[in-house]
């Protein structure tokens, strides 16, 4: 009986040593850490990302969720040290820096060329992701999108050329009687406001419109640019997707409600918050795919050999409630193809 109990378990520890490990695994007892540099401090506040695991804005929750889709868990086997530009490309440098001088595994370089950048210029050795970064190429952050070549590699949201005459195809449709659409543009440290100018200008032509552009580089230039737009009488308002823009989104949103302009954004989240229509690759979904380049980094995959990724989701949001304080009249052919709409 001894003899038949002892071989019980020789034979079940041998069955458990030979037990397949999920594909998701981490090494046991091992602590990963990332040093995150983003332009938008999670909510709330007062509440650091290792703090705060779940609550947060939807971007940060969502990169979060790619992290445990592969067993990463904030305080657990991962420690997230975060450093915010608040939309302040100039601040990247010293940012990451600091990141860079706490030897983390990997850095993630969020929403912003200029945070990709100073990464990049502050390490050479260590792993970066970048996340909706716009443009990698052009701005020499790597090689190309299917061999990125050094130490970047992760996903871009720029898509194509083709995007921002869909963007102004959709604002024609939801406001016909526009003509001259004023293009907000951001030009300071950092901003690529030339960029798909050219494809921009024939888009609009092919719809009857008129751009007019109109740069900033300060938060305090706004309210300047958006006067400039009355006194031009411009109909419409076309705002280029740029981490500055998107940080200060809220007080265009309601500049444009203020002068009565219809506009169209590429972040959703503006849409719920007032503006009155949004157009673009899914962030949310975008970020989420970071978790597999940490992964795969991790795991002793080098950037150099993993493809940067392009969108390959898109949405469109449209607030009618803004609609009907601007008198317009989505059409039905619009919002039959709406992924959001607010009523």
């Amino acid at each position: 009986m001894r003899n038949t109990t002892l071989g019980f378990i020789v034979t079940l520890a041998l069955a458990l040593v030979a037990a397949p490990v999920p594909s998701h695994a981490q090494q046991p007892g091992k602590v990963y850490r990332i040093g995150y540099l983003g332009i938008n401090a999670p909510t709330p506040p007062d509440q650091t990302p290792q703090q705060c695991p779940i609550k947060g804005n939807p971007f940060w929750q969502a990169f979060l969720e790619g992290l445990r889709e592969y067993g990463y868990l904030p305080g657990q086997n991962l420690l997230i040290e975060s450093r915010y530009t608040g939309g302040q490309p100039e601040r990247a440098p010293a940012l990451a820096a600091e990141l860079v001088s706490r030897t983390p595994d990997l850095i993630v370089a969020s929403s912003a060329t200029a945070n990709a950048r100073a990464a990049k210029q502050a390490t050479g050795t260590i792993p970066i992701v970048m996340l909706n970064v716009g443009n990698p190429v052009g701005e020499g952050l790597i090689a190309s999108l299917a061999h990125p070549g050094g130490n970047v590699t992760g996903l871009t949201d720029t898509i194509s050329e083709e995007i921002g005459g869909k963007q102004l195809q959709l604002l024609k449709g939801a406001a016909p009687k526009v003509s001259r659409v004023a293009v907000l543009r951001y030009a300071g440290p950092g901003g690529s406001p030339s960029l798909f100018w050219g494809e921009l200008e024939a888009a609009a032509r092919g719809l009857g419109l008129t751009l007019q552009p109109y740069e900033v580089r300060t938060p305090e230039e706004l309210e300047g640019a958006f006067a400039a737009m009355t006194t031009a009488r411009v109909g419409g308002l076309f705002v280029a997707d740029a981490a500055f823009l998107y940080v200060h989104g809220q007080r265009i949103v309601d500049f444009a409600a203020q002068r009565r302009l219809p506009a169209v954004y590429s972040w959703r989240d503006r849409v719920q918050t007032g503006g009155l229509m949004a157009y673009g690759a899914d962030w949310l979904a975008l970020v989420r795919r970071g978790g597999f380049y940490v992964d795969k980094i991790f795991k002793g995959t080098q950037p150099a050999d993993l493809p940067v990724e392009r969108p390959t989701k898109f949405y469109l949001a449209i607030n009618l409630k803004t609609a009907k304080a601007l008198g317009l009249t989505i059409p039905q052919s619009l919002l039959v193809r709406a992924d959001e709409v607010i009523q």
